[in-house]
């Protein structure tokens, strides 16, 4: 098992962590992507530029087509991102622009000529390229960017600010292994970017000792002694020989990484370029980010009237977007209010009508005997029958009535039914109900208790009750029940003989035994 970590590891660590922190947002952060369709080329750029803008940029940002500009904007904040580089293609050119996050300004520019790394590098006899040297920012070299100009002075804070800035007292001579130039011409008005990497090599030294302090020792076979190799250096390649000048000659300040470089002592700074290559024309400068007044523009000038006029239409722009915007908001307002005055008259409104509730089931009626029921409210066609005939109408002319009081009666405790003998015989009351039936379905008359047709008028018209009588003749008629009587007996005795019954002469015998039985005991009765 390892050791524990003490406290004053942790908080070393811990401070460390927090320092970390602290330099790293406060750095420039870059996103690298594109806008529209592009090419396979100006992909592999996109690539390149990343590699540029390392460690310090999203390496492997993801882009897809439903994305816009805002997308990149909201997530930019907490991200700590400071600076787009948008590239777009056209048929004829390649744009890219350059915004300052997170109220710009953008500045727009025309990629005349590029150059992948891939190709940069094929080209060299031999390439110093490797992944320690993406470990840290590269350094930023401006050149010919003081000339007259606001527009030249606002590249140059651009450029600068998309870079971290270096301490001059306190940077590390071991961290910087890249340079990025940017050079601007002002007679074409152009701007090449460059990317270099950084080599320090001592100086003042012949080639045989240079060859002693690399890496691979050299080959002394042919020599006698060692004096050979460093005083006269033979059987050396003309090409490892010194082509450093006043130009690339420095003191060193710190101690570099790298055989022979001492601090205080003569070094020479090498630079091999890795790529990528572009070159870049302004084309003009606008504020905000996709959006605002423009500041320069490179092919189309105005005067000062037209500008005063462009600002004046776009204040008018501004203000009339605010009132609408304001009228928007009071009309939610408005709404809202609305809203919640509905709601609350509506839950008053309950309240109100739950109290009257309870106060009408409270409050007795002082004419109501004790145990005496609410009536019902009586039916339209019911109240209408009474007043046009002066009668109670039958149960069975309304059968809706019927069944409302049914149910309403049925909420009480049913009773039970007490069988009298001074009621008369079923049978009697059936022979009743048939002749009623029949008196009744005649159309147009009505039969009275005493026995007398009688024709009602309503209005100089006929009033009579057709479907009560129909129905009356339909379910209780004397003939069909007859009907009925007679194919009890017939269709008995067809029944019996059509399903091949004659080969039992018992079962008739049984069934007529058991027919004079009942007439005898009939008529002992």
């Amino acid at each position: 098992m390892g050791k524990s970590k003490t406290k004053n590891q942790k908080k070393s660590r811990a401070t460390a962590n927090h320092v970390a922190e602290q330099t790293y947002a406060a750095v420039p952060h870059s996103f690298v992507f594109h806008r529209g369709q592009i090419g396979k080329n100006v992909a592999q750029l996109i690539v390149d530029v990343r590699r540029v803008m390392e460690p310090y940029t999203a390496e492997s940002l993801k882009v897809k087509k439903k994305n816009v500009l805002k997308d990149f904007v909201a997530i930019a904040g907490p991200l700590g991102v400071t600076h787009f580089m948008i590239f777009s293609k056209t048929p004829t050119t390649i744009n890219m622009r350059l915004a300052r996050l997170p109220k710009g300004p953008t500045l727009y520019f025309r990629v005349l000529k590029y150059t992948l790394i891939k190709d940069v590098v094929s080209s060299l006899k031999k390439h110093r390229m490797h992944e320690q040297q993406f470990t840290h920012h590269p350094l930023l070299i401006l050149n010919n960017f003081g000339a007259d100009g606001m527009h030249i002075k606002l590249m140059a804070t651009m450029f600068q600010n998309m870079f971290p800035s270096i301490n001059v007292q306190k940077v590390s001579l071991n961290n910087i292994k890249r340079c990025v130039l940017l050079n601007y011409n002002p007679e074409s008005q152009e701007i090449e970017l460059r990317h270099y990497s950084l080599k320090v090599v001592p100086v003042g030294m012949s080639r045989g000792v240079k060859k002693l302090m690399q890496e691979k020792f050299p080959n002394m076979s042919k020599f006698e002694d060692i004096s050979e190799l460093l005083m006269k250096g033979t059987n050396l390649s003309e090409s490892e020989a010194e082509q450093d000048g006043e130009h690339n000659i420095t003191e060193l300040p710190q101690v570099y990484s790298g055989r022979g470089n001492m601090a205080s002592q003569q070094s020479a700074v090498r630079l091999t370029e890795i790529g990528p290559r572009m070159t870049l024309q302004l084309t003009k400068i606008q504020e905000g980010i996709g959006e605002g007044n423009i500041i320069y523009h490179s092919l189309i000038s105005k005067t000062e009237e037209e500008i005063q006029e462009i600002l004046n239409r776009k204040e008018a722009q501004l203000k009339e977007k605010e009132c609408r915007r304001k009228k928007q908001a009071e009309n939610v307002a408005q709404k809202k209010e609305k809203r919640e005055q509905h709601k609350k008259n509506s839950l008053e409104g309950i309240k109100k009508k739950r109290a009257e509730a309870e106060e009408d089931s409270e409050v007795e009626d002082p004419g109501m005997q004790d145990g005496q029921e609410v009536a019902a409210e009586s039916d339209d066609e019911v109240e209408y029958y009474r007043q046009a005939v002066g009668e109670e109408p039958d149960e069975d002319m309304f059968p809706s009535v019927k069944k409302r009081r049914g149910a309403e009666k049925s909420h009480g405790p049913a009773k039970k039914r007490k069988l009298s003998s001074d009621k008369p015989p079923r049978k009697d009351m059936d022979a009743k109900r048939n002749d009623q039936g029949q008196n009744r379905g005649k159309t147009g008359k009505v039969w009275n208790k005493s026995g007398h047709r009688e024709n009602m008028k309503l209005g100089g018209s006929k009033f009579a009750t057709k479907k009560p009588g129909h129905r009356e003749n339909k379910f209780s008629g004397k003939k069909k029940f007859e009907g009925k009587k007679s194919l009890g007996k017939k269709n008995k005795d067809k029944s019996f003989k059509s399903k091949g019954q004659k080969a039992k002469p018992g079962f008739k015998k049984k069934g007529g035994g058991a027919r004079q039985g009942f007439k005898q005991w009939k008529g002992k009765g």
